[in-house]
């Protein structure tokens, strides 16, 4: 059965509230477009990748705690997590050790499985944006990464309380 084509709700072109349904109506399509890729094979949850993102960035071993304040989830969700990486898969795709100076903590190495399967989703994520935005001539592309990056900045500079942005 083919899923009827998604459209935003209608509000006055340019406003906040047209942009924001623009960006969730966008949002929910790559959801549906997840949910239907699952039933077709193991695949990362988005905890699961935020975890092993977070190991890749480092470039070395973290500590359970490490990763949760990173991805910003409750200690039991982070074991959950923890767990599903360690058993959820055919082969492990991390492996999570007691730390050797303190005992209290867990060290967590990404596997070299954990490493091809982090590069095959973020790959197939990656080359399925570029079909979709092959549609784009030269100049919306460019727009698009102008606008894009400039959203990525207001995300790290935060609007402060009287409602101003750093990013102009």
């Amino acid at each position: 059965m083919e899923r009827p084509a998604l459209k935003s709700k209608p509000t006055p072109d340019g406003s906040l509230e047209q942009m924001a349904e623009e960006i969730f109506s966008l949002t929910v399509m790559s959801w549906l477009e997840r949910v239907s890729s699952r039933r077709q094979g193991a695949e990362l949850s988005e905890s699961q990748y935020l975890s092993i993102d977070t190991l890749v960035k480092a470039g070395k071993t973290l500590t359970v705690g490490e990763i949760q304040r990173a991805i910003g989830v409750l200690p039991a969700q982070m074991s959950r997590i923890m767990r599903s990486l360690e058993a959820g898969f055919d082969k492990p795709l991390i492996r999570c050790e007691l730390n050797q100076t303190d005992k209290r903590k867990i060290d967590v190495k990404l596997t070299p499985e954990g490493r091809r399967v982090y590069d095959d989703f973020r790959g197939g994520r990656l080359a399925r944006t570029q079909e979709i935005l092959q549609g784009l001539d030269d100049a919306d592309r460019q727009e698009f990464v102008r606008i894009c990056r400039k959203i990525r900045e207001v995300y790290n500079h935060p609007a402060t309380p009287e409602g101003e942005n750093s990013v102009k």
